[in-house]
């Protein structure tokens, strides 16, 4: 599940306007373009923080916003996420708002290594629309909070000792190793030398093995 139930207390419903998005992400014209063709608001919806939940901070997770988002058609583009993901120095879940069903949304985002005050941001990742939620998931500290909501957007099993960043590598890794093996797959069927298909029907093979490895999490 990843649409959440959240405290009365961390509600705040704030309107956020474009043009605070805008200054903080340096967005382009064809960027403000985008929002102002797909975005009808953006709301700050919920502060999940020490004193709204009564859990201690963590230097990478200080607080997590819950941003709600209402579209002006049937879908808000990724970049539209990013932009918004670059404005906001914390941590982000997003709502997308489709009457009645929510559409759940969330980019991995941890403090950079390497300059102070920045954010690694992954790509997006979106579950599908739903009415259902769940209560939040139990944790000790604000980062095992924001690890246990993220959890559920990654399309792999975790595997024992498995932290987040680690299983969004995986998962990358295994949807490129998709797209390998349909690449070869188009390529020996169109493929008339026997030498060269027998040699392509090699690299599947490697490639399939390699996708159920990753797969399986690295074991067996």
């Amino acid at each position: 599940m990843t649409l959440y139930h959240y405290p009365p207390q961390t509600a705040l419903k704030r309107v956020i306007p474009k043009t605070r998005i805008y200054d903080g992400s340096g967005a382009s014209t064809a960027l403000r373009e985008r929002f102002a063709r797909e975005v009808d608001q953006i709301l700050w919806a919920h502060k999940l923080a020490p004193e709204t939940l009564n859990l201690p901070a963590t230097k990478a997770v200080p607080e997590i916003q819950v941003i709600h988002l209402t579209p002006k058609g049937d879908s808000i583009h990724d970049d539209v996420l990013r932009a918004i993901d670059r404005a906001i120095p914390f941590p982000l879940i997003f709502e997308i708002h489709h009457g009645a069903q929510v559409e759940p949304a969330a980019a991995y985002k941890r403090p950079s290594e390497a300059e102070a005050g920045k954010w690694v941001i992954h790509d997006p990742l979106r579950a599908p629309r739903t009415t259902s939620r769940a209560p939040l998931p139990v944790a000790v500290n604000m980062r095992a909070l924001y690890d246990g909501m993220l959890a559920p957007f990654i399309p792999v099993t975790a595997q024992a000792g498995e932290d987040v960043e680690t299983r969004l590598a995986r998962a990358a890794a295994i949807r490129a190793k998709e797209k390998e093996i349909n690449a070869l797959q188009t390529k020996m069927q169109r493929e008339t030398q026997f030498n060269i298909k027998l040699t392509l029907h090699g690299q599947l093979a490697k490639a399939q093995a390699e996708f159920e490895y990753l797969k399986n999490g690295g074991a067996g």
